[in-house]
Formats: structure tokens, sequence, C-alpha cells
């Protein structure tokens, strides 16, 4: 019994008040073994870094850090955006998740071999814990940083069962000798990892977070979610929240002003119109081509008005959820009727203002018309607004429905067109403000508006912004009177190919092209003054070009429109004269040519065989069957060719007297490439007839002409006959 105890205490220490505190074994280890041998072999990694003392004669390794001695307040991190915070955000809380779950590094795993031949063997074992019935945490002796392992690194092992555990535990120390007082104690605890829990909820916080996402900043916008989705995307303008744009930078549109001044006066001071029974009209619609400044108007109008103004796009009222415009309808004149009197502006309001019932049987179409008809009801139904006034824009007023046009809902139904010549002066004079440039605005001003008919507000400011754009590409300080006609070019013409080289044959064939244009023009009394003829590429297509200068004009007789189908069809007949073979180079002049022949036929009624018939239709709408019998559709393509053919037959003999002009012409524009009004009358004298250009009367004084010359070539009758 003596030698038992004396075997069992060579491994364990025998816990009594008077026994031993170590083993004899113990103490030969301890005596014979320096610490750093004593770790069991395999476990280096676990029992953290070895205790050897480095020589005293190895240096620490300097440092390579060049800005170790800078101050930290001199170096300031970067601000980081909104979208980075939250990638950082999700970073670290996915890391403090991972080291939530995952063990510590004070831990290390073990097989149940190695904690018996490693640990158990050796004694370093002080407890056993059981956790969740499934891993096992060893916990080692105090005194084990004797063996170069620390106390508060922990073991772990997994079990299978916790009876086949028990079984092989006490089989283990049963073979080691140790008695039933002596041996591990064993404890049972269930956890629960925070970490784990959180991984389990993570589906379900994630569609938590989705929802919550949706409702706050999901499709709705404006912070509502999906449940502000009915809510309006009106953006209100009031006295704080005021636009820059004012009615002295609105020019060209002085009627439209006029109109529109009065809504705002009525909103300002409704009793001067009150007292007298007069209600304000309901609403307004600016209808006109696109760039003339409806939308514009539209921001003057917030400007000038010291009440609320709500803009709003009629695209905004459709969404793909059924029941969102109507809503957004409602929600836009009730937010505007508590805070009346205001203005309401719904620009291209087309996008829901369209007639019902000639669409399909779409959901789309159906939710269009519900919320054009929430519309219809919010402007004039039985709960009419006071002092709410509606504005729309549109450049497609033949398309809205009756029902939105009629009194009581779009009351006044003012057109916004092209400004004239006048009009174009005072757009300009507004665009060249931050134009850089010594040249006399004023001068300056009626220059481009002469030389600018049928130009939008648009048009005008891309002119004056493509100057600008060219001064700076050739590194001029100012802008000069060159670059503005070089901007009307571009936009009327295209870019200027220089990469496109033509061949000697084609160049002459454009010049002599052109040159037919410009001296058929030059002899009919009714075609538009020329302005340039050249014959630098110019666009995607434009091998040359000539530039007239048209007037502002509204209406046209049947000579005007003969004479511009000769000029037309001059460059073709050029090239007859003068080549054997015509070229592709006409397909435009045709096209043009076949359009204004078949509108005298069939709209303008200046045909005597078809008769004072109009066969267009005014809304432009496609029609799957011809407003005419096959037998007049035979009439009118015969009757547009005969006029096209006279044309052809009345350029051809014209252009045959002034054959010798075309060369003059054509040999200067091979040798210049652009030539000039001022060229074309050093080569061929003025016209032969009383010419009064827009760009005399309008820039400089008309020189003196003779009141009559006698023509020398066909001359068109008043019926369009040709002498």
């Amino acid at each position: 019994m003596l030698s038992r105890l004396s075997s069992t205490a060579s491994r364990y220490t025998v816990r009594s008040t008077t026994g031993l505190r170590r083993t004899l074994l113990q103490k030969r280890l301890y005596t014979e073994k320096k610490p750093e041998e004593n770790v069991p072999k395999g476990f280096e990694g676990f029992f953290g870094k070895s205790n050897k003392q480095k020589p005293a004669t190895e240096k620490p390794k300097p440092t390579n850090n060049a800005n170790s001695n800078k101050p930290n307040d001199q170096q300031k991190p970067p601000e980081m955006p909104n979208n980075m915070n939250l990638i950082l955000g999700t970073t670290v809380g996915t890391y403090f998740l991972y080291k939530a779950v995952a063990p510590s590094d004070n831990a290390r795993e073990l097989t149940w071999q190695s904690f018996r031949t490693q640990l158990l063997d050796k004694g370093l074992v002080e407890r056993l814990e059981v956790l969740n019935r499934n891993r096992v945490r060893v916990h080692l002796r105090n005194d084990a940083n004797s063996l170069g392992v620390s106390p508060a690194t922990s073991f772990y092992f997994s079990i299978g069962s916790v009876e086949a555990f028990e079984r092989s535990l006490d089989e283990a120390q049963k073979e080691l000798g140790i008695p039933s007082n002596e041996r591990l104690p064993v404890a049972y605890h269930d956890e629960i990892s925070i970490g784990q829990t959180v991984l389990h909820f993570a589906p379900t916080l994630l569609i938590i977070g989705v929802i919550y996402y949706m409702t706050k900043k999901g499709p709705g916008g404006a912070g509502g979610g999906i449940f502000g989705v009915g809510k309006s995307k009106a953006k209100m303008f009031n006295q704080e929240n005021q636009v820059s744009v004012k009615f002295k930078d609105v020019a060209g549109a002085d009627e439209a002003k006029l109109e529109i001044m009065e809504f705002v006066n009525f909103l300002k001071n409704p009793q001067i119109y009150e007292k007298l029974g007069a209600t304000i009209p309901k609403g307004a619609i600016l209808s006109g081509p696109p760039g003339t400044g409806k939308t514009l108007l539209a921001k003057a109008t917030a400007g000038e008005a010291g009440v609320p103004f709500y803009s709003v796009s009629g695209s905004e009222f459709v969404e793909m959820f059924v029941g969102v415009g109507p809503s957004r309808v409602r929600d836009l004149f009730a937010t505007a009727k508590k805070n009346s009197p205001c203005i309401i502006f719904v620009d291209e309001i087309d996008a829901i203002g369209k007639a019902r019932g000639k669409g399909g049987q779409m959901g789309g179409n159906d939710e269009r018309e519900s919320t054009l008809n929430q519309l219809l009801v919010e402007m004039d139904g039985f709960d009419s607004n006071q002092h709410v006034v509606v504005l729309a824009g549109t450049n497609r007023p033949d398309v809205l429905d009756p029902a939105l046009m009629r009194p009581g809902r779009f009351d006044r139904h003012i057109s916004i067109d092209r400004p004239d010549i006048g009009g174009r002066a005072d757009i300009i004079r507004v665009h060249l403000k931050p134009i850089k440039t010594k040249v006399d605005t004023e001068q300056l001003a009626r220059k481009l508006a002469a030389l600018t008919p049928g130009f939008s507000g648009a048009d005008l400011h891309n002119i004056c912004n493509e100057a600008a754009l060219i001064a700076a590409r050739h590194l001029k300080e100012e802008v000069e009177e060159k670059d503005f006609e070089d901007a009307i070019e571009r936009v009327i013409a295209g870019l200027e190919k220089k990469s496109r080289v033509l061949s000697p044959e084609e160049k002459k064939t454009v010049a002599y092209h052109e040159a037919g244009h410009a001296v058929a023009g030059w002899y009919l009394e009714h075609a538009d003054p020329l302005l340039k003829v050249s014959v630098i590429p110019r666009g995607s297509a434009a091998l040359g070009y000539a530039q007239y200068l048209p007037k502002d004009q509204y209406l046209y007789s049947k000579k005007q429109l003969l004479d511009r189908m000769c000029m037309t069809l001059g460059g073709r007949v050029s090239e007859q004269i003068f080549f054997d073979s015509i070229t592709t180079g006409a397909q435009d002049d045709l096209q043009k040519v076949t359009k204004i022949a078949y509108a005298q036929v069939t709209t303008y009624g200046m045909n005597d065989k078809v008769g004072p018939l109009s066969f267009s239709d005014p809304s432009g709408e496609q029609q799957f069957q011809k407003p005419f019998s096959e037998q007049t559709g035979t009439l009118i393509d015969n009757e547009a060719r005969t006029l096209i053919t006279d044309a052809y037959a009345r350029t051809l003999t014209l252009l045959t007297e002034k054959k010798g002009d075309i060369e003059k012409v054509a040999q200067l524009l091979l040798e210049k490439e652009v030539l000039t009004r001022e060229d074309m009358e050093n080569l061929l004298g003025r016209r032969p007839f009383v010419e009064h250009t827009v760009y005399d009367e309008y820039v400089r004084r008309p020189a003196t002409q003779s009141e009559e010359a006698p023509p020398d070539f066909p001359k068109a009758n008043d019926d369009g006959t040709v002498q």
C-alpha cells in the first residue's frame, strides 16, 4: 500500500494538510531540465513564447519609419464620405461578430490523445469543465507556469457524448493509479454564445432591416419610404427658398409675361379683382415648340411671386404601383390648399394629360387615365379650390384631353412661339452678359439676331456658349465677332471635318454643285438671299453647304414656293450641265423639293386639277387608311411630278444661260473654299431686282439699288407657271 501511494505521489500532489507539496518525479524534472525543455513536444505554439534570453551583444533593429519624429497633429486623416462610413461600420461590426463567435486567442483545441499524453500524464490538469455536453475545457494548475505553460492558456477538446468521455477519463485515471478521492473534478455547464445567437437570428434581422429601409428611405422617396409612395414629389419655393430667375431675365416673350404677370398680381392682391366680382382663372397652359422658354417663364414666375410655388413634372405622377398617381395628385392639391394662395406648375403635362380612350387596355394607360381624372376633379370639381393657380407646360397641346383644356380648368392658353428678330436680339443681349468680349454688344446682338432666323431661345444660348468655347479652344483672351459667326456655322451645318479629305474630282463636283445653288438663288427674285457658300465638309454627311438668310415670313405664295424649288434643284442641274453623269449629292435637295411639291397639292390646295382640298392631319397621328381614293392618289402623284419637272426645266434654262457665272463661282470656290455675299457681288454684280433683306433692314442701312432691273432669265407668273 505504501509503495502504491509513493508511485501515485510521484505523479500528483497529495491533497492533505500534511502531504508533500511536490513529488520526487517533479523535483527531478525541475532540477534536471530547464523550463523551456519541459514544454511538451508539439505544444510549443500552445505554450506561448520561449523564455530564452537574447544575447547581450544583439542590438535592436532600427526602425525605418521616416515620419516617426513628426507630430501626429500634422497628419490629418481625410474625410470619408457617407458610403465609406457605412462600409467601415459594416466591417467593424463583422469583425466583432467574428470575435464573439470564434474562440479566443488563448484557447487551443486538442484531441483526446494529446490531452492524455501531454497534459493528463504530466500532472498539469487542475480540473475539467464540460460545456454544452459537446466540449471539454481544460483548466491548468497555477504552478504550471514553472513548466513554461501559462495558466491563463486554456485548452479544449470535443467529445461525442458525456458517457463516453466519463468512461475514457475513468479508464485513464485507473491506468495512472489515481485513487478515487484524488481524481480530477468535472463540472457541467451550459453556455450561450452571443455571437452564435446573433448568427441564428441574422436572417430575421436582415429582413427587419430591409423592411425598415423601405419604410424610411425606400422607393417612395422624400423620407416617406414605401408608405410615402403616394406623397407628392413637388418642390416648394417660397420667400426663404427663392429662385434667382426674374421676369427681367426672360426676353422674347413679352405677351406671355403679361398674361403670367396677371396671375402673380391677383395672388398678391386678390382684393382688387374680387371687389369687382372677378375670379382668377383656374389655370394657364404654356404651349410652344421646344426651347422657347416655357420652363424658364415658370421659374421667373416662382421668382416674382410672393406666394408658395410648387414645381412638379408630369412623369412623377406615373409609377408602377396602382393608385399612386391619383394619390399624389390629391396630396399635391391638399398641400397647396393649406398654403393658399399659391401656384402649382406641372411641367410636361402631356405625360398624364393625353386624350382618354385612345390607348390600349393595358394597366399603364388605365393608371394614367385615373391620374388625369383625379387632376380634372381637383381643378374643377365639387370641392373647388380657391386662390390656387395651376400652370402647365407642354410642346404638344394637340394631344391633350379636351376636358383639361376647357374653361374652368385651363382657362388661358398661352402660346410661346419662336421669337421674331426683335425678340432674338433681346434674348442674345441676356446671354451675352456673362460673355467676355470687347465687341459692341448692341450691334452684335442685332447682327446675330438677323443671322439666326427661326432660332429658339435655347438655340441662341447654345450659339453664345459655342462662341465662348471656340474662343477658349484657340486660347483667346476674349470672344471675338468671328467666333460667333463660326458658332452659327457649327450649329447650322455641323462641326468642320478636317479629317475628311476629298479627292480632286469630288471637290470639283461639290464646288460646281454649290455654285449651281448660289447662282440659281442669285437670279431668282423670291429666293432667300445668299449669305455664304462653302465646300468644306461639315457634319456627318454634308460635303458642302450654302447658307441663306430667310426673313421672318408666315405666308408663302405659289411663286415663292416655285422659286425655292428651282433654287434647291440648282445643284443637280449644275452637275448635269458640267458633267456627263450625276451623283448622289443631291439626295437631300430632292427630298426637300418633293416635300414642297406634295405640300402644294395635298395641303395648301394650290393645284388646279386636285382643287382646293387639304388632306393633312393637324394632329399628326398615324392613319391606317388614306383620306382619299386610289384615283385621287394617282392624280396627286402625277401633279407633284409635273411641278417638279417644270421647276427642273426652268432651272435648266436659267443655269444654261448663266453657265459662265457658275464657272466663275466654282473656280473661286476651289481657290478660297468659302465665299461670302461680298465675293458674290464682286463676281456677279448686284441681284437684278430691288432687294431688302432682313440683314440690311435690322443691321445696316440698305444699299441704294436700282428700282427695276430687266430680267434676263425665265420668270414665274402669278399662278406659278413659267414664262
